[in-house]
């Protein structure tokens, strides 16, 4: 499928249409990984890189991979302790 964005000149700092639109659909595929619409997996494919590029991605902008509220991760440490 094909979307079509109009974006203003001003806005191509530093990009060509081409590099911007990459950027676009990364920032995208971020923002859906981190509110939980996509798997990291699949937001990758979306943003059109493979997985180690996208993992580096979500640290640079501080978006865990993994996010765990406190009392899943306590209860999930517990449950390791005792071995189950």
């Amino acid at each position: 499928m094909q979307i079509t964005l109009n974006i203003p000149e001003q806005y191509l700092v530093d990009a060509n249409p081409v590099e911007l639109g990459q950027r676009i659909k990364l920032y995208a595929a971020l923002l859906m990984f981190q509110s939980g619409k996509l798997s990291a997996g699949a937001a990758a494919e979306f943003a059109g890189v493979d997985r180690f590029s996208f993992t580096a991605e979500c640290c640079k902008h501080g978006i865990p991979l993994v996010d765990y509220a406190p009392e899943e991760l306590h209860a999930e440490l517990e449950s390791l302790r005792r071995g189950s």
